[in-house]
């Protein structure tokens, strides 16, 4: 360790010992916005005080790194990783430190501040996304769908690599084939991307004639994307390599189906779970009777007991969705009693005798809701 070593890291960024990651990550943001030489040109104070911040948060942002500075200090740090000083290109979180930078300075300052891409090599193409719609059966069940895009292609002339046929790209002579070349501001080392091949390391004397030397062609293409059985809606697949391919025979990126399932006419789904609203009249729920309930793997008898109410829900255990994980739901019946219209006469008749004919016993429902309403109101004229 170097700079800040005669410096307690935690003084340094202005946080308490037991500071959390993400306060140790905002501590750091804020210090950087304010030492950042970019910010203070010519301020050799400033460029040192954010040299010192960044070594401190490269060490208190790793658990390994911070749990031996807490117990040894600065001396236990560099036992353990090395008496080599402070590096720029030694950051265990690079990825981390990107979006920081990003974030504060816009894209690309992390590669002028610590050299070449964030993850190196070639820059794999775009993913790509389309969306499909299925029915609420096809989901239950599985379906193989056959999809159309249009997308950047590998070229098949120059099989990618931009250069026409019988010739090879060459290495860039201007920045020995890296893609980048190296200028010293102060204390950083920045590099930019090299301006003759513009970062692929190569230049094309010769382009190929079909793609113009990019290695790609925009094509249609046919697709079978197999949705699996238990597939929710909304739910996202992956298919690798199927995105557009990269520049210059760089990897291509991924395709992502995602998937929209359509409502069903009485089967609702609730996660591996269905919930079917089944309607009968008035008579079979008083006296009780079977009846044929759809499922998913076909109809199911189901026996209504008498004096079945409103709402009341029946489960057919095992008679749901299997889903990805392999678990199996279960399917619930949710009875709706239906109230007679257009009734006849003979009907009226019939049924203003059942009223009367009714007496509380029979309604044990509304005698128990009348009888709190009554002490309900009560308690108004006491």
């Amino acid at each position: 360790m170097s700079t800040a070593a005669n410096e307690d890291y935690y003084s340094l960024l202005g946080v308490d010992r037991s500071a959390s990651a993400e306060e140790i990550k905002k501590a750091f943001r804020r210090m950087a916005l304010k030492y950042h030489p970019d910010r203070n040109p010519g301020d050799k104070t400033a460029e040192e005080r954010f040299k010192k911040i960044s070594e401190a948060y490269e060490v208190l942002s790793d658990p390994d790194k911070r749990r031996l500075y807490d117990q040894y200090g600065p001396e236990g740090v560099k036992q353990a990783f090395g008496a080599g000083g402070f590096q720029w290109s030694d950051f265990t979180h690079a990825d981390e430190f990107s979006d920081i930078f990003e974030g504060m300075f816009g894209g690309g300052l992390f590669e002028q501040l610590f050299g070449g891409t964030r993850r190196g090599g070639a820059q794999r193409g775009s993913d790509l996304r389309v969306d499909i719609e299925i029915s609420f059966m096809e989901a239950v069940r599985g379906v193989e769908k056959t999809i159309e895009i249009t997308k950047y292609d590998t070229c098949s002339a120059c099989v990618g690599s931009g250069a026409a046929s019988g010739t090879r790209p060459t290495r860039c002579r201007h920045c020995g084939g890296h893609g980048q070349v190296r200028v010293t501001q102060g204390f950083f080392t920045i590099a930019q991307t090299c301006p003759i091949c513009r970062g692929a390391g190569q230049v094309i004397e010769k382009p190929c004639t079909t793609c113009r030397g990019t290695g790609r062609v925009e094509r249609r293409k046919t697709l079978r994307v197999k949705v699996p059985a238990g597939i929710e809606d909304g739910a996202r697949l992956k298919v690798a390599g199927e995105g557009e391919a990269g520049a210059r025979g760089a990897p291509p990126g991924n395709l992502y189906v995602v998937v929209h399932v359509k409502e069903h006419e009485f089967f609702k789904r609730d996660g591996n779970h269905i919930i079917c609203d089944v309607p009968i009249s008035f008579p079979k729920a008083a006296l009780g009777c079977e009846i044929e309930v759809p499922t998913i793997h076909g109809p199911v008898l189901l026996k209504i007991p008498p004096g079945t109410q409103h709402d009341k829900i029946f489960r057919l255990k095992g008679k749901g969705i299997r889903d990805l994980q392999g678990q199996v739901g279960d399917h619930f019946v949710r009875i709706k009693i239906e109230t007679p219209t257009n009734l006849s006469r003979e009907q009226r008749e019939l049924l203003e005798r059942f009223a009367a004919a009714c007496g509380e016993s029979v309604h044990p429902q509304s005698t128990s809701f009348l009888s709190a309403v009554a002490k309900f109101f009560k308690q108004f004229s006491s």
